[in-house]
């Protein structure tokens, strides 16, 4: 593959993207963000449009997380973030499912509520901004599709400050989806700050494409180009989302160490 520099198609953005991971993966190498410019560490994933698989980034290759597990955090109820532990579920293989009618009630107040072992998070739905992609969602989490994944991926800045957490894969290893797509094209003036819930997608898909995964911002302003869908904005259970973005993880590919699991997601008016 080729190196992520000049291959996001994100003009100035594209250093920023490599180095946080906002994206689905594909089979390849590890974008590590180290100064001005990219190296490659052979037999690490590499995070497509994940922007960053990336924030592991900060750190570079075989670097480890300064929140390392110690014997007696594994022993606690709850992780160094505040977390409850819980067992890690079983993968699931790929989504193999239609495309669902992609018609909504744009009139209506739309809100999903995602409880985790973090906490619960509240998000406000827009579908008048992004019908379809809302649609898709909706259907996905009233057929319970989202109960049981994972948070997948927790990616920083280069710095270490937090950038983003993303999950909604299946397979949990940040390359599966529900089995279609969905094109929606955001507003071009789209701004991805903090609490701003979007879909990811790879590095080869046109602007606005989703599938069933998504991503938190929990940077102040993580400087993207409007090319991710926007599903809405979190509007309750912020600290849930900090306990995410401040636990371990694997800096190789930004999952957490322990489990972070989305128990349920219902959708409410």
């Amino acid at each position: 593959m080729e190196a992520l520099e000049g291959g996001l198609g994100l003009g100035q953005d594209a250093s920023r993207a490599a180095a946080a991971g906002v994206g689905v993966d594909e089979e390849g190498h590890t974008a590590v963000h180290g100064g001005s410019k990219l190296a490659w560490c052979p037999a690490v994933r590499r995070s497509l449009l994940m922007l960053l698989t990336l924030a592991m980034v900060a750190a570079g290759c075989g670097s480890s997380d300064s929140k390392t597990s110690t014997a007696s955090d594994a022993a606690s109820p709850t992780t160094s973030s505040g977390c409850q532990r819980v067992p890690a579920p079983g993968p699931r293989p790929d989504g193999s499912l239609d495309r669902p009618s992609l018609r909504i009630d744009t009139g209506r107040r739309w809100t999903a509520r995602l409880q985790t072992n973090c906490g619960d998070i509240t998000i406000a739905l827009d579908p008048k901004t992004q019908p379809k992609t809302v649609a898709s969602f909706v259907a996905l989490a009233r057929r319970g599709f989202y109960d049981g994944l994972t948070i997948h991926r927790i990616a920083r800045e280069p710095n270490g400050s937090d950038f983003v957490v993303q999950g909604g894969d299946p397979t949990g290893k940040g390359q599966g989806g529900p089995g279609y797509s969905v094109a929606e094209r955001p507003p071009e003036d789209a701004r991805y700050t903090r609490g701003v819930v979007a879909m990811a997608k790879t590095e080869v898909e046109p602007p606005g494409t989703s599938g069933s995964q998504f991503f938190i911002v929990t940077a102040e302003d993580a400087g993207l180009p409007p090319e991710y869908a926007i599903l809405g904005r979190v509007t309750g259970g912020d600290a849930a989302v900090r306990r995410m973005a401040a636990a371990s993880f694997d800096p190789r590919n930004g999952r957490p160490r322990a489990p972070i699991v989305i128990k349920k997601l219902t959708i409410g008016n």
